[in-house]
């Protein structure tokens, strides 16, 4: 690191990277530093990340008022290798410990998973980033959310988003790609992680970035306000391309590219409402283009393309009245060629008791390939759906 002196001149912008930068290396701990001297200074302020490959042992955590900008495709933020062990006594909730079998490759600064079988989805997995190690103990910054024990299955891994922002604001990451070298790291759960991670937080925007390969979701926001997510593109990761959820309200998705997911392309979850979703691709997912359920309610899908997903173009998920996905709009929306060419496919299908969603303008159809063989199919319970 070059002198504070340096630091002081270049004001509230701080840069990361190759020689002649503020702060010389490339490492989440070296960015993690320019956090850190943001956060000294005042905390606003912007890292400015050169062209490089970036090692990630431990998530990118944001702070309000923080700008992490690269300079495009060639500023990559790429995640270690993934390393696993188990726990050997319990871990409790609150904890901010785990004793493990064994501590090797962990350390430091590194960001962490720990859970047991029963408790590995959902909200129910911790994450932290480690704080130090003694012994066969790692001690770690978050406390535990849940009660783990140790005969069923208690383990910890090094899988993390590789940028956070938690209970933060007018945040912006914009200019790089994430990659999450997904082949060589252990899944981690959408609702706690991402390749970007939002939780609590509020007016936050994302541009002009990739995500790839993360082994999990590729962005994820959850109880949170006004985030907007522009121009981004998110490809191969194993779980769904974008997840808001958990009661995100005034969401923006535009222009984005949602490709060869293993889920869905957009992964809309509990309580998604009033949010606008335009001119987005939603193509080749692993299961569907859109899935929307729990009490996603007064949301506008325009001009989107969703094609050639696993076996739906839009599935809503079954939900009991009172629970359903409601008053929906969707105008001008491509809905084609979406199954598999053994089983065939839908454009819309709407199971539960989903209500009063209004389609217009959209084409839905398939083009000749044989795979969506049913355009619109709705259940029993479904009702008030109209076409135009």
């Amino acid at each position: 690191m070059r002198g504070a002196s340096m630091l002081k001149e270049t004001g509230r912008t701080i840069t990361v990277g190759g020689a002649g930068c503020d702060i010389e290396g490339f490492t989440s701990a070296a960015i993690q530093q320019a956090v850190g001297e943001l956060l000294r200074s005042g905390g606003s302020g912007t890292i400015q990340l050169d062209e490089g490959a970036y090692r990630v042992t431990g998530q990118v955590r944001l702070y309000d008022g923080m700008t992490l900008a690269g300079k495009g495709p060639k500023t990559i933020l790429r995640k270690s290798d993934g390393i696993k062990t188990r726990f050997t006594r319990d871990a409790d909730t609150g904890e901010l410990q785990a004793e493990v079998e064994d501590p090797s490759g962990f350390e430091p600064g590194m960001g962490m998973q720990l859970y047991d079988e029963p408790q590995k989805w959902g909200f129910n997995e911790s994450t932290a980033t480690i704080t130090r190690i003694a012994g066969n103990t790692l001690f770690f910054d978050r406390h535990l959310e849940r009660d783990y024990i140790s005969e069923d299955g208690g383990t910890v891994t090094n899988a993390c988003s590789i940028i956070e922002v938690l209970e933060a604001r007018n945040v912006r990451i914009m200019d790089l790609v994430v990659d999450g070298n997904g082949d060589r790291n252990y899944p981690i759960g959408g609702c706690r992680a991402g390749g970007i991670y939002l939780y609590k937080a509020g007016s936050c925007r994302i541009r002009d970035v990739e995500v790839r390969g993360f082994h999990g979701d590729g962005i994820s926001w959850q109880i949170t306000e006004d985030i907007e997510v522009r121009n981004c593109t998110v490809t191969g990761c194993t779980g769904s391309g974008l997840h808001p959820g958990a009661g995100s309200v005034r969401s923006v998705v535009a222009d984005c590219t949602l490709e060869r997911n293993g889920l869905a392309g957009l992964f809309i979850c509990w309580r998604v409402r009033h949010g606008e979703f335009s001119r987005n691709r939603m193509c080749g997912n692993g299961s569907c283009g859109i899935s929307i359920g729990h009490k996603d309610s007064y949301n506008l899908f325009t001009d989107n393309v969703i094609s050639e997903n696993g076996n739906s173009g839009i599935q809503f998920r079954g939900e009991k009245q009172g629970n359903s996905s409601n008053g929906n709009r969707w105008l001008r929306n491509v809905i084609e060629d979406n199954g598999s060419f053994e089983e065939g496919g839908f454009g819309i299908y709407a199971i539960g008791a989903a209500a009063d969603n209004v389609f217009i303008g959209n084409r839905i159809e398939d083009t000749g390939t044989g795979r969506q063989k049913t355009a619109v199919w709705l259940g029993e319970a479904v009702s008030g759906f109209t076409f135009e």
